[in-house]
């Protein structure tokens, strides 16, 4: 079992056969030595195949394992990069054949099991219908782990029809390291290919051959702790298999002699004009052949005019070939179409392609899309880093990232996320190691999503200098893997406009030693954008101060404590903290957990939730349900203790980007920067999560949706202000805004309008009305309606929030580095005696030829009395009453008040009706649940 000790992360040679040419031989020891040197900007996967519905149950599966190996045809065009379609993958402990037999072609793989391109042991175990769905209930505690304890071959075949061209083998992503067989011969060993960042390039021609061909792999288990690759820390119940596998692309590369690798666009934007912008264009070129080639490397850019060289390679040279904007003057653009975040600009992306030509017949290619944009993050007065886009400060509003638990890629289950980020109105997300697949940042190229990736804590990655955490120290052999970590994502990352740092370090900081390595790889890797030594706030020997703080919280606390300059309170850039736990909605529980389960998920705060974390400091939810019995009342059912938790995590999620948001312009201490922690889990959770395992939206979602809406109205829990922010690019001005007290009952206990108001756009605030710090008449128990209105007298934010007179205590000085203690509870418990209020609701549903569909409903306050309907949730669900997922509302979880309604509209995928009519369940705080067709 995982556990954090005392940081605050939720969490933590043998030679080649003799009977080998020469060159071949020297052709491995580049690929060992010099990692950075044979990267091929552009080379990108295809992806897996889709995963069934996200953690959708799968049963065992009553047909017998393929024993047939995927087969790859890889055409002979110079310049082709195909990835290896697939394996067959069976344990060592029932294979008792040669490596050299298993790697031959037409060895029988009977009572193997097929695997996808990039895919872990148990991600096809998981496939095959080996094991049911792991992600209900304990259900993965049934799954042995010691089946992971020994190594597993990874067989895959491909056909050849013309082997005068050289063949090469590209590969990335093995967990945690791997002995290479191709064709009965031993490429690499283990002590070359570890580590499941670095990439490896063999030149396999004279072991290829016409036709089929085999490459194997023979796969050694993962330990985190004492492997540079991947691990859980506290976040969810660890695989049992660790991951072990191969998880990115292995591509069979063809050329002809000369070999074009490393091709890449430096971009430098003139600042702060951004008028134009110099592009320097960057190849490496090695000639594999034993004679002196002559070639002509020419390219273009973005469509314009070519450029070129003749460049002449002596036998196995390699040569660096740089082509800058003073001798080519279609490098340097006039007016260049710059690349911004979501919400700021667009995102236009450029090309560039080379080719290398020997004798007028193309030997190799690159193809390379980049984004030009400028990208820094200074510290400012206070210490903290500042992040400027294209010469603007950005507040970063972002979410920790998860990959699916066992490594599977989906795309169309990335982009789903991805989307509801900038619903969320959140601009960038933090990959805490789990650095995802190429087509990950395409995807946030091409949505404006800005991305910080890094290394992880606690585990192998920070075995040298956390010693709080769990990682083994180092060897001379591990900081050669981290270097060649580092060199092999730099080059991989770099082009990406999205990416606007690399965190060399998480909890901790590197010592010199590191430290002098990743900075020597990012520097030959040509990287341009921010290198940040740490999460935590903390130094490294060369780069100095991190500029972030690492203070959680990581459990629960209240809404007003995001308000306070100190701990994880809005000031600086906090690089990963929530309030804990996030109850997912009733029909997410009921999906992933039994009715046992779920009965005492109520009623015993103290029982171990294995859906929470493997972590002793996390495995319960006892701070969350003493605050919530204290500020709301006890849960009386499974029911209510959701519908109490939604309330709950909606307050308390909006309150923390607001806070941050409000505080962004400060002139002493502002915000710069909030990670949640997290965006999404990689299985089925009970805590870090805005958005739960199968794309539901509950009170998380919901509250971050409304704090970071374009222009927004909200109330501070520190001073009782009033206050306009305008997330907007451009000013706003002739707005009013208008705060009304009422008592749970509806009655009216306070009112005040200002009107003629301004702010300035980019994140400006203004304090436009506050709260007397007593109101006449005011229950323990009251509600607070803020509205905003534009100059036409259109309502652009409504924000509604359930207050006490009695406040919430923290003991700041018991704070930890997870939580800090609340010595009493504001009272909300008045909120159970609302009446129950009536909401009607009128739909319709329109489609489109791109097969997306929107549904409209129109909410209406249908009582006659005074009291509000609070927190209205509206779910789109099909005809067994399941939620139709994922879904884009432009607004939800409504309150209306006598007399109002409000037009909602939702967004989808027509097919994931499934062939039913969609419908609309209704319900709320006080507001009985209802279901409504909306055809």
């Amino acid at each position: 079992m995982l556990r954090r000790l005392a940081h605050p992360c939720r969490h933590r040679p043998h030679r080649p056969h003799a009977h080998r040419r020469p060159h071949r031989t020297r052709a491995v020891a580049l690929a060992v030595a010099g990692l950075a040197l044979l990267l091929t900007a552009g080379t990108s996967g295809a992806a897996a195949p889709a995963v069934p519905a996200p953690g959708a149950p799968r049963t065992p599966s009553v047909t017998a394992p393929s024993a047939t190996t995927p087969t790859t045809a890889v055409p002979d065009t110079p310049g082709s990069a195909t990835p290896l379609s697939g394996y067959a993958v069976q344990s060592t402990a029932k294979v008792t054949d040669t490596a050299e037999a298993v790697s031959r072609p037409g060895y029988p793989a009977t009572g193997w099991y097929p695997a996808g391109p990039r895919s872990t042991v148990l991600a096809a175990l998981l496939a095959a219908g080996v094991y049911p769905d792991p992600f209900h209930s304990t259900r993965q505690k049934l799954i042995p782990a010691a089946d992971f304890t020994v190594p597993w071959w990874y067989r895959s075949d491909f056909t050849l029809a013309d082997t005068t061209a050289r063949t090469h083998l590209d590969l990335s992503g093995v967990i945690s390291a791997a002995d290479v067989h191709v064709n009965g011969h031993r490429i690499a060993t283990t002590g070359t290919v570890t580590g499941a960042y670095t990439r490896h390039e063999f030149d396999v021609t004279d072991l290829v051959r016409p036709g089929t061909n085999t490459v194997a792999f023979r796969v050694q288990p993962n330990n985190p702790r004492k492997h540079l690759t991947m691990g859980w820390l506290d976040w969810l119940q660890p695989p049992p298999d660790q991951n072990m596998g191969i998880v990115r692309d292995v591509t069979v590369r063809r050329a002809g002699p000369v070999a074009l690798r490393d091709a890449h666009v430096v971009t430098a934007l003139a600042m702060p004009s951004m008028a134009s912008a110099d592009l320097t264009v960057k190849a490496r070129l090695r000639n594999d052949s034993d004679a002196t080639v002559t070639t002509t490397l020419s390219g273009t850019v973005g469509g314009g005019a070519p450029f070129g060289r003749s460049v002449t390679l002596a036998p196995h040279e390699t040569r660096a070939v740089v082509f800058a904007p003073a001798e080519h003057p279609a490098l340097r653009l006039e007016s260049p179409r710059v690349w911004w975040p979501a919400h700021m600009g667009g995102q236009p992306m450029y090309a560039l392609d080379l080719t290398a030509t020997v004798n007028t017949t193309p030997s190799d290619s690159a193809h390379q899309a980049f984004g030009i944009r400028d990208v820094r993050a200074p510290l400012n007065a206070d210490g903290a880093r500042q992040y400027e886009i294209n010469g603007r400060p950005l507040l970063v509003k972002g979410g920790g990232w998860s990959p699916d638990e066992f490594l599977r890629w989906d795309p169309t289950y990335t982009e789903d996320r991805l989307k509801y980020a900038l619903d969320l109105g959140l601009n960038t997300l933090r990959l805490e190691g789990h650095i995802e697949p190429d087509e990950f940042f395409d995807l946030a190229d091409r949505h404006g999503i800005l991305t910080l990736p890094g290394w992880e804590c606690c585990t192998k990655w920070e075995g040298e200098t956390n010693r709080s955490g769990s990682g083994e120290r180092w060897s001379a052999a591990d900081h050669s893997v981290a270097r060649a970590s580092m060199a092999a994502e730099a080059a991989r990352l770099r082009h990406h406009p999205s990416v606007i740092s690399f965190l060399i370090g998480s909890d901790a900081a590197p010592n010199e030693e590191i430290e002098r390595g990743y900075l020597d790889a990012l520097k030959a890797a040509d990287w341009t954008a921010p290198v940040i030594p740490a999460a935590s706030d903390t130094s490294s020997p060369i780069t100095g101060r991190s500029g972030m703080k690492m203070t959680g919280p990581y459990d629960w606390v209240p809404p007003g404590y995001w308000y306070d300059k100190r701990e994880g309170g809005a000031s600086g850039f906090n690089s990963e903290t929530s309030a804990g736990p996030d109850i997912p909605t009733l029909d997410t529980l009921r999906r992933m957990m039994t009715p046992a389960e779920l009965e005492t998920l109520w009623k015993d705060p103290t029982a171990p939730q294995y859906h929470r974390s493997p972590s002793a400091t996390f495995d319960t939810l006892e701070l969350y349900a003493a605050a919530l019995t204290a500020r709301y009342g006890a849960p009386e059912s499974l029911e209510d203790y959701v519908r109490k938790a939604q309330l709950a995590q909606y307050e308390n999620v909006r309150a923390q980007f607001e806070a941050y948001a409000r505080n962004a312009k400060d002139p002493s201490d502002p915000s710069t920067g909030v990670v949640y922690w997290m965006f999404n889990s990689g299985w089925t959770s009970l805590h870090w999560q805005l958005v739960d395992r199968y794309l539901d939206q509950g009170g998380a979602y919901f509250g971050a949706k409304k704090a970071n809406e374009p222009l927004h109205v909200q109330y501070g829990y520190d001073d009782r202000s009033v206050t306009v922010v305008n997330n907007r690019t451009v000013p706003a001005s002739g707005l009013t805004a208008r705060v009304t007290l009422f008592a749970p009952d509806g009655a009216q206990k306070y009112d005040r309008t200002a009107t003629g108001l301004s702010v300035a756009g980019g994140g400006a605030s203004s304090t436009v009305l506050t709260v007397p710090e007593s109101v006449p008449g005011l229950p323990t128990t009251y509600l607070a309606r803020l509205l905003l209105l534009d100059a036409a007298g259109r309502e652009v934010s409504r924000n509604v929030y359930w207050l006490s007179t009695e406040e919430d205590v923290l003991d700041y000085e018991r704070s930890d580095w997870y939580s800090t203690p609340t010595t009493s509870y504001a009272d909300l418990r008045g909120l159970a005696a609302m009446p129950r209020t009536a909401v009607a609701a009128t739909a319709s549903t329109k489609a489109d030829a791109s097969g997306t569909s929107t549904t409209t409903v129109t909410l209406r306050h249908a009582s006659t009395g005074n009291t509000p309907a609070l927190l209205t949730d509206v779910h789109l669900v099909g005809e067994q009453g399941t939620p139709v997922l994922p879904v884009r509302w432009t607004d939800n979880q409504v309150s209306l008040w006598p007399g109002e309604s409000v037009t909602l509209t939702a967004t989808y995928r027509t097919a994931d009706l499934h062939g039913s009519a969609p419908r609309l369940r209704i319900s709320g705080w006080n507001t009985p649940t209802s279901t409504v067709p909306a055809a």
